[in-house]
């Protein structure tokens, strides 16, 4: 059961954020989603696949990452007892958004042309759309609760 859970929290929480990201595109007119940036990395790594085999990778790539954030919220809650609230959700989205941004500066260094990306606002929506990927995952063990 334990695997359902982990896996259903992956599953939404990762969906929830990408709509997120891709809402707020939207709304602004600005690059902000992460699967078609892991894309262009992708491209600029000059990894050896066709543009259908890269875009693929990026949206698994996408979910993988979002698999390790609630194995890492797993780890939290019943390894170091962490209480399962809204509060700790929050905080947890919070330090997620943290870890997303760095990891997204790191990224964002390869060498070559970065993508066309305002990195102040896409940081900043990146921090809410992790806020929203812990609060679905909250929601989701909510839901698997006894």
């Amino acid at each position: 059961m334990e695997i359902v859970k982990i896996l259903v929290a992956t599953l939404a929480g990762t969906s929830t954020m990408t709509a997120f990201s891709y809402i707020v595109s939207e709304a602004f007119q600005k690059l902000f989603k992460e699967p078609v940036l892991l894309a262009i990395i992708m491209k600029k790594l000059r990894v050896d696949a066709s543009a259908k085999t890269k875009t693929v990778l990026a949206w698994l790539l996408h979910y993988f990452i979002g698999l390790l954030f609630v194995l890492s919220y797993e780890l939290a809650w019943n390894y170091f007892n962490i209480p399962q609230s809204w509060l700790v959700g929050c905080i947890f989205g919070c330090i997620s958004g943290i870890i997303g941004i760095l990891g997204w500066m790191l990224i964002f260094r390869i060498p070559g042309k970065p993508p066309n990306v305002h990195f102040s606002e896409y940081y900043l929506q990146l921090f809410f759309a992790h806020v929203v990927f812990a609060l679905t995952v909250r929601a989701v063990y909510k839901i698997f609760e006894p």
